[in-house]
């Protein structure tokens, strides 16, 4: 039967379609194995891509296909792939779906991928590809979500993204983009997610984005603009999640952010704005969370502020506000956090902060607060943290503190509380720290203190405490931290100390304790600070003191010791810092080790010592006698020759002087400078310079008393020598912290109150992290290893090869010391200016985690918007709400 023209050209059609797709199957097969032999597949996840039979490619781990066999959507994710992206991906032009998050990719994306115009989603987020984001997608007119956050990418934003109009998710956070924001973004009016925090971008932020009509979650923090907040932004009546930290913004908050009735959370901290809190904030019915901290912000909270009912965070520490807290935010009932430090409030708390909250966090330190403390502060028993410290609180300790169960940390110190220690709070199964020093404490050392497991720093000094110490309050498991000095403490010193594990800082001193030092204090492996200083303590030093391994400073000063100095002490593995002066000690002063060069002022006051730095023993009696009439003769004599010899310089000293003047007063350039120093000698900078003091002057002055400040390689004192009318600066050297337990995570002891050198801090941390030590000969003449860090950075050189070798190679942990690297050369800016805060660096620290990266694989743009946080932030919701 012959065919019609009709059914032959039907025919001719229908086979060279079949033909037409088996060769784009093919290619489409062609292109998914070139692909794949580019590729480091360590799991060995794409084991079933090989030369399949016809079609079966779409079956391949990954791969999905449309209706006609085209491969439809890749998705490659968390399969730790690595190497480059091929750019045969191009030849899979059906594709609409493209997922390569969560891998190992360390190549540039090849340009060809912005062919794929029929793509409608396209994930590369959280690996490291670098060089610029390909040009091209804002073809791709179907595509509804990019997602690029958490790479190495740099150069511009891609402006023809302005053209892809259909975009509700554009997500390229934490890269390192720069320049400004294309104003084209504008174009995107069906865009409800905007992410592009942690990069390098300048320039203005552009008041076009407040056109962006759909748009429910900004996030444009960590960056490096200039100017503030467009008002055209209370035009985003849709927004619900906005985050401009760490922007370096400026100028007054917008009172346009009123408008914006569904705005759920609003981070603006670590910026430079100015002015008040806009009133109109308080118009936000939905705000829950409210993080200002960290700027320059001046005047009053509002009083509309306790109108936000739906508000579970307050954040506005670190700016100059002042004023009293509105009584309304004692009544919000949805209050978790609030964070008030570091500003000028005063007056009383609200009564009812607490009483119908669930507040978890209350730090209000560093302001002039007074009044009593509300007894409602835990009445929802979720209190983990009371930071009240450096302010004027009077009254009581609130009693129901006792019987909060969820309390971790209460830091009451530098108030003018009274009456005693509640009794219940050793019971407390979570409470770690207790800081109650310099207030009007009375009464004793509660008994159930001594019971708690978890209890690791206490300190009550500069009370007015009066009784024993606890018998067992040494023996409490995780004590490693008592401090009760400058109190009237009575009694005998517990001889517990074997049940001591991790006691490193023990401090009695300034207070009544009699009887001798307990010898099982040498049980304790890990003691590193010791003080007794200004007791009553009687009898021997025991021997076995000296030996502990890590007991670094000694404080036995006015008691009423006796006996000699043990001759270990000079062989003592840790010791650095010995005081047993004003006691009464006799016989020689060992010669070894510590005591070789020990302060004499450390020594005096007990008539019987004699030798190494002090004069020598005379052993024989009559000797000794004759020695001291001598000794009188010598100093009658000495003083004749003396007051002979101070004339004689004297005259001298007035006849040079004079004619000091005649010669350099002619023309001379130090003319001046003698008239202005009122007559004195003028100071020249010689290499040798003849000084007017000795080193016992200087030793002298080397105590507590005359600290001034504290770095990463000793202590600096004060050393005024009044015989010459000198005032140097001293730096007692040490050994550096090498005891991780010890110390911060990082080997060094931080304590947010101390006034720490920050430079210095960020020294140690590079030694640290690098292995080198101060002027490695490694680094070259003069170079030190800052200068070191630096130079590499100047030379483009990879930071990775700095790190010390013998922590490991793990990617995680590598980050990890990264991020504090980074830290610590911020704490080595050129410019004090330029340096953080010791509080800042601990805030750093205990957030440098590898980079936490997002996750689109939720649709939900404004849910994604909560799951990815800054690396550093000090904003306390993040991990706690």
């Amino acid at each position: 039967m012959q065919l019609s023209k009709t059914q032959l050209l039907i025919f001719l059609f229908l086979c060279c379609s079949s033909f037409g797709i088996a060769a784009v199957a093919n290619d489409e097969v062609s292109a998914l194995l070139s692909m794949k032999a580019g590729l480091i597949d360590p799991l060995n996840s794409l084991k079933d891509w090989n030369l399949p039979e016809n079609g079966a490619h779409c079956n391949w781990t990954g791969v999905w296909c449309n209706t006609e066999g085209h491969v439809e959507k890749l998705d490659l994710s968390h399969m730790n792939l690595s190497g480059p992206v091929s750019g045969d991906i191009q030849r899979l032009q059906s594709l609409t779906s493209l997922n390569l998050c969560c891998s190992g990719f360390s190549s540039s994306l090849p340009k060809s991928i912005s062919n794929l115009t029929a793509l409608k989603t396209l994930d590369v987020s959280q690996n490291s590809l670098v060089g610029e984001f390909p040009w091209g997608f804002g073809g791709a007119g179907g595509l509804t979500e990019l997602n690029a956050s958490s790479n190495n990418f740099s150069g511009f934003l891609p402006e023809d993204l302005g053209n892809a109009t259909m975009l509700e998710t554009l997500d390229l956070r934490g890269n390192f983009f720069g320049g400004s924001i294309p104003k084209s973004f504008k174009n995107l009016q069906k865009l409800k997610f905007l992410g592009l925090s942690g990069n390098s971008l300048t320039g203005e932020i552009p008041a076009e984005l407040g056109e962006l009509s759909s748009l429910e979650a900004m996030i444009l923090g960590y960056n490096e603009f200039k100017g503030g907040i467009p008002m055209e932004f209370g035009n985003l009546t849709k927004l619900k999640y906005l985050d401009l930290a760490v922007g370096n913004l400026s100028g007054e908050i917008p009172a346009e952010l009123g408008r914006l009735q569904f705005l759920e959370t609003v981070f603006l901290y670590k910026n430079n704005f100015e002015g008040k809190i806009p009133a109109e904030i308080g118009a936000i019915s939905s705000l829950e969370l409210l993080d200002l901290s960290d700027n320059m912000l001046s005047g009053e909270i509002p009083a509309e502020i306790g109108e936000l009912k739906n508000l579970q965070l307050l954040n506005v520490m670190c700016n100059q506000l002042s004023g009293s807290v509105p009584f309304g935010i004692g009544s919000l009932s949805q209050l978790s956090v609030l964070e008030l430090w570091n500003n000028s409030f005063s007056g009383p708390l609200p009564s009812d902060l607490g009483k119908n909250a669930p507040l978890q966090w209350l730090d209000i330190s560093s302001n002039s607060f007074s009044g009593e403390l509300p007894s409602t502060l835990c009445n929802k028993g979720n209190l983990t943290k009371l930071i009240l410290f450096n302010n004027a609180f009077t009254g009581p300790i609130p009693a129901s503190l006792s019987t909060c169960l969820s309390l971790v940390r209460v830091r009451m110190q530098n108030n003018f509380l009274s009456g005693t220690i509640p009794v219940g709070l050793g019971k407390l199964e979570r409470l770690q720290r207790l800081e109650l020093a310099n207030n009007n404490l009375t009464g004793a050392i509660p008994d159930d203190l001594s019971s708690s497991t978890s209890l690791s720093f206490i300190d009550v000094s500069r009370n007015h405490l009066h009784s024993s110490l606890p018998s067992t309050i040494l023996s409490a498991p995780s004590l490693q931290t008592l401090m009760a000095s400058n109190n009237e403490l009575v009694g005998k010193i517990p001889d517990q100390f074997q049940d001591s594990p991790s006691l490193s800082v023990l401090d009695l001193s300034s207070n009544h304790f009699s009887g001798t030092i307990p010898a099982s204090i040498a049980s304790c492996e890990r003691l590193v600070s010791l003080n007794l200083r200004n007791n009553q303590l009687t009898g021997d030093i025991p021997k076995s003191i000296a030996m502990m391994p890590t007991l670094s400073i000694l404080d036995l000063s006015n008691n009423s010791l006796t006996g000699g100095i043990p001759e270990n002490f000079g062989i003592s593995p840790a010791l650095e810092t010995l005081n047993v002066s004003f006691n009464k000690l006799e016989g020689p002063v060992p010669e070894n080790g510590v005591l070789r060069r020990i302060n004499p002022s450390d020594l005096a006051g007990n008539a019987g010592l004699c030798g190494s730095v002090l004069p020598p023993c005379m052993r024989n009696p009559v000797l000794a006698s004759r020695h001291r009439n001598v000794h009188t003769r010598n100093i009658v004599s000495g003083w004749v020759i003396g007051i002979s010899s101070v004339l004689a310089v004297g005259l001298a000293l007035f006849s040079a002087r004079t004619l000091y003047k005649r010669w350099y007063s002619n023309g001379s350039c130090f003319g001046d400078s003698f008239e202005v120093g009122n007559g004195e000698w003028p100071w020249r900078l010689l290499a040798f310079q003849r000084l007017g003091f000795t080193s016992t002057d200087i030793l002298a002055c080397v105590k507590e008393s005359n600290v001034i400040g504290m770095g990463a390689t000793g202590v600096v004192y004060k050393a005024e020598i009044s015989r010459s009318n000198t005032v140097v600066a001293v730096k007692k050297l040490w050994r550096p912290a090498t005891d991780i337990e010890t110390g911060s995570k990082y080997g060094y002891t931080l304590n947010v109150d101390e006034k720490i050198d920050i430079y210095s801090y960020g020294v140690v941390l590079l030694e640290l992290l690098t292995g080198k030590r101060p002027l490695d000969p490694e680094f070259g003449e003069s170079v030190d290893v800052v200068e070191w860090i630096r130079r590499k950075i100047k030379d483009n050189i990879s930071l990775e090869t700095a790190l010390d070798p013998s922590v490991g190679n793990c990617k995680h942990v590598q980050e990890e010391m990264l991020l504090v690297l980074r830290i610590a050369l911020l704490c080595t800016a050129k410019l004090p200016k330029d340096r953080p805060s010791m509080r800042d660096v601990i805030t750093m620290l205990g957030e440098a985690k590898p980079r936490r990266k997002s996750s689109s694989n939720n649709n939900d743009a404004y849910a994604a918007a909560n799951k990815d946080q800054p690396v550093f932030s000090t904003s306390p919701v993040h991990g706690l709400l």
